[in-house]
């Protein structure tokens, strides 16, 4: 795992432990090396982001289903200005739309080690989990090589 330095200030990483969010399961898979998310047991759909409760029929109960760490690129941008606080000195970066290998969902992250000019559609990505300071984790998309 990458490790990466971090403003605390308005920080977007929320605190990831059970005492603080329920899906604190998502962030001790990612631990592992994991990209994991919810699927309703009672419909069955997977959801993206991981749920507590299923928006399609409002059940709650869940289990935690292992995620493809590899996808092909739908659609990127670059942010250049307005990059939100702590991360303004990190403009410019490009965030990606990528589509998950055989799952019926797309994840938005971060794409690190590539400039905007270098992106194409189609492109294929892989899962790098990234380590705060204070040992939180994350996620961003790299190409896969």
């Amino acid at each position: 795992m990458a490790k990466i330095e971090l403003p605390y200030l308005l920080d977007f990483c929320t605190l990831q432990t059970e005492d603080f969010t329920r899906i604190h399961t998502f962030f001790d898979n990612l631990k592992e090396g994991r990209l994991t998310t919810t699927k309703c047991m009672k419909c069955g759909e997977i959801l993206w982001q991981p749920r507590t409760v299923c928006p399609h029929c409002n059940a709650d109960e869940m289990e935690w289903i292992d995620l493809p760490q590899e996808g092909k690129l739908f659609a990127f941008t670059e942010v250049i200005y307005g990059a939100p606080l702590g991360m303004e000195q990190d403009a410019p970066f490009s965030i990606g739309l990528v589509e998950l290998e055989n799952q019926p969902m797309s994840v938005l992250a971060r794409i690190d080690d590539a400039h905007y000019e270098d992106l194409e559609v189609g492109q294929e990505m892989k899962l790098k989990i990234i380590t705060l300071e204070d040992g939180r984790v994350w996620f961003r998309w790299v190409h896969k090589k």
